[in-house]
């Protein structure tokens, strides 16, 4: 089942927001980490894959507000 284009553009566009977020929360966290003296290697890793992904799903979802 095919979505309309304003539907998927909202969903993707409200996920991808969600993960830019968290990406930063993670990446900020991992700051911190590294700051204080702990193993912040693989979490700011993960802060950057989610922060990036989120990225890349907003800007793929504008093709879709645009066709709708």
């Amino acid at each position: 089942m095919m979505m309309k284009p304003k539907t998927r553009w909202f969903i993707q566009s409200v996920i991808g927001l969600l993960l830019t977020g968290a990406g930063l929360t993670v990446a900020i966290d991992a700051g911190v980490e590294k700051f204080s003296g702990g193993e912040w290697f693989w979490q700011g890793t993960l802060g950057l894959i989610l922060f990036n992904a989120g990225l890349s799903l907003v800007i793929d979802g504008t093709k879709y507000r645009v066709k709708g």
